[in-house]
């Protein structure tokens, strides 16, 4: 019987494949001598001899039957507690050495010490093997904090030299109460000069001290087994745990080796790949992954790589091959085909593809998200909001997905100047993801747009105070609260802030200059605002420019600047309401 325990209810879900009769059958056999109720007197003399026979029954807590019944439907509700209070009983009732291991088991999942000893005392008794012994025993006296008794029986059991002995050990040490006593006892037992010439019990030591927190060991250990086995598997390992200590090229030189081991090994390749990709080095990734056997999983990032280098000419050519990829590939690409279609402005296409995505595709709900965005693209503005409505239907129970289509409902609408229906949709997604800092944030704006000041400022102060140092909000604030004429000394304070920390963004420098014409501060306000013009040509830094050249008395440039922005956005509305009061 596999004694293992690892953690909590999980530990015994080997428990609930036991077969009832089976389980109650041995038990039985193995209790004929349970104390019973003392038969009462025979009646009188009948002429039916059954009517004289009486049977002995045990009372509940001396029926070993009723015990383990208790204790298995107490399991199939994951009641630990009663399962192993059920168990205690049922042990020293039964000669199934199955039944005593399964109440030690259970007595140390619920840390009940005192019940797990008397467990022990039986299961030796009955017959447990000296490794079986050895680890429980080293889990008691984990869970009681004596390491010097845990160490012994851990030696113990390393020393009965089974083929499970190291497994056995590391299931002690992973379930120990104490994680700093657990890798303590590690590092003293699990030394290069003990562990076994298997490259499995190596590997399993060096990941159970990094779960442990002991990362100077588990790169030991890492870095011994790939001098000592090398092979594929441990130089991947000690690659991962090498980047993560900081050390690219070390860990880049032994992905190298792991791959020249087995050259067609995708989880390897990718992993080199994208470690030349976070070093920048975006050429050498797509070079190596364009070598070779290809997968969905490498055109994947061979697409996300083109993409991050605005590579048109790959994505092309990506989109092509994997159109006449072997089946394999191509049934499970619907969604990056349409990925590299949206990205090359094939909208048609790339509506026929996501269409094709399955409902238990893992990129179903993206897909659809993503039609929602390209119909609204297309001016089908109806159909796009009715997909969203339906993701939020077909939603409502997962909490992350429902967020992202409101939030896309929110942000079209924006777009659409409808600001009464995005504040809504913002509010929707908040009342799912409460206190996000992106859904402050554009809940926030459209409050601003819609008119509602005292709203959005609520929302952006609230969003400083989860962050403090987020300078979009700090501009975000600054801006509203000049555009809104009011509190400018705060104003004042936030933009600088932001300008200190992004001194060439035109949106900040705009919320500067618009600063500077409420302060009533023309000829700095047109400068600084003329330079975030011919920064960045965005039709609401021209609408304020235009505005401050008109009060400045450049109206022809001002004209000129306001036409500008008529090409750029015919629709947009602020420019509509400054020409209103501007010339009415």
């Amino acid at each position: 019987m596999n004694n293992s325990v690892i953690s909590g209810s999980a530990k015994f879900k080997q428990l609930r494949h036991l077969a009832a009769a089976g389980a109650l059958a041995a038990a039985v056999a193995g209790c004929a001598g349970a104390p019973a109720v003392k038969p009462a007197a025979p009646a009188a003399p009948s002429p039916q001899p059954l009517a004289r026979m009486v049977v002995a029954t045990p009372d509940a807590d001396h029926d070993v039957v009723a015990q383990l019944l208790a204790g298995e439907m107490a399991l199939t509700h994951s009641d630990l507690k009663a399962a192993a209070a059920a168990y205690d009983k049922a042990a020293p009732l039964s000669a199934d050495p199955e039944v005593a291991e399964r109440a030690t088991a259970l007595a140390l999942a619920v840390h009940d010490d005192a019940a797990a000893q008397r467990a022990l005392d039986r299961w030796q008794r009955l017959g447990a093997t000296p490794p079986q012994l050895a680890q429980s025993r080293a889990e008691l006296a984990l869970d009681r904090g004596d390491a010097a008794a845990a160490k012994q029986q851990l030696e113990q059991l390393l020393a009965t030299g089974g083929d499970d002995a190291w497994r056995q050990f590391g299931r002690v040490l992973v379930g120990a109460r104490d994680s700093a006593q657990a890798g303590r006892l590690l590092e003293a037992l699990a030394t290069p000069e003990r562990l076994p010439a298997d490259e499995r019990a190596w590997l399993a030591m060096s990941e159970l001290g990094d779960r442990l927190g002991r990362r100077p060991y588990a790169l030991q250990i890492a870095h011994a087994a790939a001098a000592r086995f090398r092979t594929a598997t441990a130089y991947a390992w000690a690659a991962q745990l090498t980047l993560r200590a900081g050390d690219r090229a070390a860990a880049r030189a032994l992905l190298e080796k792991a791959i020249a081991r087995n050259p067609v090994d995708t989880h390897l390749r990718l992993a080199y790949a994208t470690m030349l990709a976070q070093g920048g080095d975006y050429p050498a990734a797509a070079r190596f992954l364009g070598q070779g056997k290809q997968s969905a999983d490498i055109y994947n990032l061979r697409a996300a790589l083109a993409a991050q280098a605005q590579d048109r000419a790959t994505l092309a050519r990506l989109y092509r091959q994997v159109q006449s990829a072997p089946p394999e590939i191509r049934q499970s690409s619907d969604f990056l085909l349409g990925q590299l279609a949206e990205m090359q402005g094939l909208k048609a296409d790339a509506l026929d593809w996501y269409d094709q995505v399955g409902d238990e595709d893992p990129h179903a709900f993206d897909a659809d998200l993503r039609s929602a965005i390209i119909l609204h693209q297309q001016g089908k503005r109806a159909e796009a909001h009715e997909l969203l409505g339906q993701l939020q239907t077909a939603y409502l129970d997962q909490p992350e997905q429902l967020r992202k289509a409101y939030e896309a409902d929110a942000d079209l609408y924006m777009t659409e100047q409808r600001y009464p229906q995005a504040e809504m949709a913002f509010s929707r997604a908040l009342q799912v993801q409460p206190d996000d800092p992106g859904l402050l944030y554009g809940r926030g704006l459209a409050y601003a747009e819609s008119g509602d000041i005292d709203r959005a400022v609520s929302d952006l102060r609230r969003l400083l105070e989860l962050r403090p140092a987020d300078v979009d909000a700090s501009n975000a604030l600054g801006y509203t609260l000049a555009d809104a004429n009011r509190d400018l000394a705060e104003a004042r304070r936030l933009i600088e802030l932001a300008r200190k920390a992004k001194p060439a963004d035109p949106a900040i420098a705009d919320s500067w200059g618009w600063l500077q014409y409420r302060l009533g501060h023309l000829e700095e306000a047109a400068g600084v605002l003329r330079q975030a013009w011919k920064q960045r040509p965005d039709a609401d830094v021209g609408v304020h420019l235009g505005e401050v050249l008109w009060k400045s008395g450049q109206r022809d440039e001002a004209t000129r600047v306001f036409e500008q922005v008529r090409k750029l956005d015919p629709d947009n509305t602020s420019l509509r309401d400054t020409l209103k009061r501007l010339q009415p």
